[in-house]
């Protein structure tokens, strides 16, 4: 085997081991901001979102992106991670990770903050994160909370977004899109 298709090989094989991963670790779990969607769909959308907009693959940061929830919605360990799928991805996923002993506003508080200090590919994973956030906020807005809490969400997400732009205009363009449609979709619908 050449040594391109073994790399080619070990990159489709952590990839696909990052995923299998998350279906375990995240089994169960339902999607924010929806009746009764499977949590594994937002991983699986900032994969994708990460997969397509890159201009050169990179199997870490797309493995990142099945990883990106672990260490908190899954207790999953730093540790674990780099066991699993080795120091780069683990500290990508670390990153991106809040520290879940602070209150949801100090969390808020320092993504913001902390955004712009923060590799690229983590910043990348965050605005493909934001970005299927504010897609299943739009798509779910009937259902998913009160307008000022969602509107909330939504000036969050921007804030953080902010400094996570610049970087790739296919997820630069996504996330504009994203905003979009989860503004319009808590627009009043004309009276008739």
């Amino acid at each position: 085997m050449r040594e391109h298709d073994r790399t080619l090989r070990d990159h489709v094989a952590l990839v696909t081991r990052a995923a299998a991963f998350a279906g375990r670790r995240h089994a169960g779990q339902i999607r924010k901001h929806t009746a009764a969607e499977p949590f594994l769909f937002h991983l699986a959308e900032v994969a994708e979102l990460l997969a397509i907009a890159l201009d050169e693959p990179d199997a870490y940061l797309v493995a990142a992106g099945w990883l990106h929830d672990a260490v908190e919605k899954a207790d999953v360990t730093e540790y674990e991670l780099a066991s699993e799928f080795g120091p780069f991805v683990a500290s990508i996923v670390m990153e991106v990770s809040d520290d879940q002993s602070l209150p949801q506003a100090e969390r808020r508080r320092l993504q913001v903050m902390d955004a712009p200090k923060k590799s690229a590919a983590a910043r990348m994973l965050k605005l493909a994160d934001k970005t299927s956030n504010l897609r299943a906020l739009a798509a779910n807005a009937a259902t998913a909370g009160p307008r000022d809490e969602l509107l909330a969400e939504i000036e969050f997400a921007e804030a953080v977004a902010a400094f996570c732009r610049g970087l790739n205009q296919t997820l630069d363009g996504a996330f504009s899109e994203a905003v979009a449609a989860a503004r319009s979709s808590l627009s009043p619908s004309p009276s008739r």
